[in-house]
C-alpha cells in the first residue's frame, strides 16, 4: 500500500513538525504583512509572527471565526492582489452574509493534490471512473472532487446533484468504480436503485467517498450492506480549502487522517478557547500552512471531534468522525442533543427508512422535539407503530429526553442533494 504514498505521506513525525513550523512561521508573517484584519488582531493580542518559535506558541495567537470572514466580505481576508486569483468560491449565505474564499494557481494545484491523496487513501487508483454527485458551482464539493480525481489520473463523470433517476442510469451504463457524494444523498440514490428494481450490490461501485455533513457508523453499515462498497469519510470546509483537508484510509476506516503538511489542526474548549491535549473532545480549529490567496489562522470550524495518533498513515494524526457541530447542538430541557445521536437510533429501528427530521416547537414555556421518520414502503401499520415506540424509547434511554415521534409516508420528507437540513426550528415562528 505504501508504494502509492506521496512524499508528504512518507514524512516521519519529527520531519513533519519541522516542516509545519517552517510553513507556519512563513504564513504568520504573510498574513501580518498583507491582511489588515490579522495585523490588527495580532497587535491587539500582543503577539507578532516572530513570537512563534514552536508549534505550541500558536496557542498565543487569536482565533478566527466565520463572523470575522463575513465582517470582511468580500475580499478583506485576502493576502494576494485580485489579479493573482484564479477562482472564487462562496458559501450559500442562507444564514447571513456569504463567506467568499479565493485560490491562486498554486492553491488550486495543492487542493487537487490533497483530494487526489484522499481518493488514493480511499482505494482509488489511476484509470478508475469517479461519479461526482456533489453539487458544482460556488459550493466547493463538486469542483474539489473533480479536479482531485483528474489529478490522480481518474476519469470523472461530473453528474452533480439532482435528477436522481438519471444518476442511477448513468451509474449502470458508465460503470464507475467510485462515487463521491453526501451520505444522505447516497441513501436517496440507493432508494432509487431499489425503486427501479435494481439491487445496488450488483453495480460496478466499489468505493464511496462521503462528506459535507456528519454521518455515523450506523450509516456506514447501512450503505455498505445495501451497496456492497467500502464507505469512506472525507472532510473539508471551504474556509480552509474545501474537501480534502482530511480523509479516512480504506484499510482501517478508523477516523480521518489530517493532511498535516498543509493544514495544522488543534482542538480547543468551545467555551474558553483553551487548547486541549490530543484525545480530548472539543472544537476543531485549523491553520492553513500553504494557502496563498486566503490563509486562515486558527479558524474555528464549530465541528466537534478529538485528535488521535495516526494508524494507516502514521505520520499524520487522525480526527474522529465528526460527532456534531457546536452550533447544531440542541439543548432540550437541559440535555445536549446532536442529530447524529438520533441518526444512530433511527438506523437501527426496523420498519423505518434512514431519512428523518427533527422538529423543534414550543409548548407553553417548554421546548418540545418531534422526530419525524419515514416508514419503509413495505412497513405494516403495526410495524410503523412499533417503530415509533422504539424510537421514543431509544431517545429516552439513550439520550435522556422525552420526544414525540411521527412515522410519515415514504419519500415525504424533503431530500437534499447537498448538506441535509436535519433541524427545523419552529419555536419562534408566529
Amino acid at each position: 500500500m505504501a508504494d502509492w504514498w506521496d512524499a508528504g505521506e512518507r514524512l516521519g513525525r519529527a520531519e513533519l513538525r519541522a516542516l509545519q513550523l517552517e510553513r507556519l512561521r512563513a504564513t504568520l508573517g504573510r498574513v501580518y504583512e498583507r491582511v489588515p484584519f490579522y495585523r490588527e488582531a495580532f497587535d491587539k493580542a500582543g503577539v507578532r509572527p516572530e513570537d512563534c518559535r514552536s508549534l505550541a506558541d500558536l496557542a498565543r495567537f487569536p482565533l478566527t471565526t466565520k463572523a470575522d470572514l463575513r465582517d470582511n466580505y468580500p475580499f478583506g481576508m485576502f493576502a494576494v492582489d485580485q489579479a493573482d486569483l484564479r477562482r472564487l468560491h462562496a458559501s450559500s449565505g442562507t444564514t447571513g452574509t456569504p463567506t467568499v474564499v479565493g485560490y491562486t494557481e498554486a492553491d488550486l494545484s495543492m487542493w487537487a493534490d490533497m483530494v487526489a491523496r484522499a481518493i488514493r487513501a480511499a482505494g482509488g487508483r489511476p484509470g478508475h471512473k469517479v461519479h461526482v454527485a456533489y453539487g458544482y458551482g460556488l459550493f466547493t464539493g463538486g469542483l474539489g472532487a473533480h479536479y482531485g480525481a483528474e489529478r490522480l489520473g481518474c476519469t470523472v463523470i461530473p453528474a452533480s446533484g439532482g435528477m436522481t433517476a438519471r444518476q442511477v442510469r448513468l451509474i449502470q451504463d458508465l460503470r464507475p468504480e467510485i462515487i463521491m457524494v453526501t451520505p444522505s444523498y447516497m441513501l436517496t440514490l440507493l432508494d432509487e436503485f431499489e425503486r427501479q428494481g435494481v439491487d445496488p450490490r450488483t453495480t460496478s461501485l466499489k468505493v464511496g467517498i462521503f462528506g459535507a455533513e456528519p454521518w455515523t457508523e450506523e450509516m456506514r453499515r447501512e450503505i455498505e450492506e445495501r451497496c456492497a462498497i467500502d464507505a469512506v469519510d472525507i472532510y473539508g470546509l471551504s474556509e480552509v480549502v474545501g474537501p480534502g483537508v482530511a480523509s479516512e484510509c480504506v484499510e482501517t476506516k478508523d477516523g480521518l487522517h489530517v493532511w498535516e503538511d498543509h493544514f495544522y489542526p488543534e482542538v480547543v474548549d468551545p467555551l474558553t478557547g483553551e487548547v486541549l491535549p490530543d484525545g480530548e473532545l472539543g472544537e476543531l480549529v485549523f491553520t492553513s500552512l500553504t494557502k496563498q490567496a486566503m490563509p486562515v489562522i486558527r479558524y474555528r470550524t464549530r465541528d466537534l471531534t478529538r485528535l488521535l495518533p495516526g494508524t494507516a498513515r502514521p505520520g499524520f494524526r487522525r480526527m474522529e468522525k465528526i460527532t456534531g457541530r457546536s452550533d447544531d447542538m440542541v439543548i432540550l430541557r437541559g440535555v445536549n442533543l446532536f442529530p447524529t445521536q438520533v441518526e444512530e437510533i433511527v438506523l437501527r429501528t426496523p420498519g423505518v427508512a434512514p431519512h428523518f427530521q427533527l422538529r423543534l416547537t414550543r409548548e407553553g414555556r417548554m421546548d418540545a422535539l418531534t422526530v419525524r421518520a419515514e416508514a419503509r414502503p413495505d412497513a405494516t401499520p403495526d410495524e410503523r407503530a412499533e417503530a415509533a415506540r422504539s424510537i421514543a424509547a431509544g431517545m429516552k434511554d439513550g439520550v435522556g429526553v422525552t420526544v414525540g415521534v411521527e412515522i410519515v409516508e415514504p419519500e415525504s420528507l424533503e431530500r437534499s442533494v447537498g448538506k441535509i437540513k436535519r433541524i427545523v426550528d419552529l419555536r419562534h415562528t408566529p
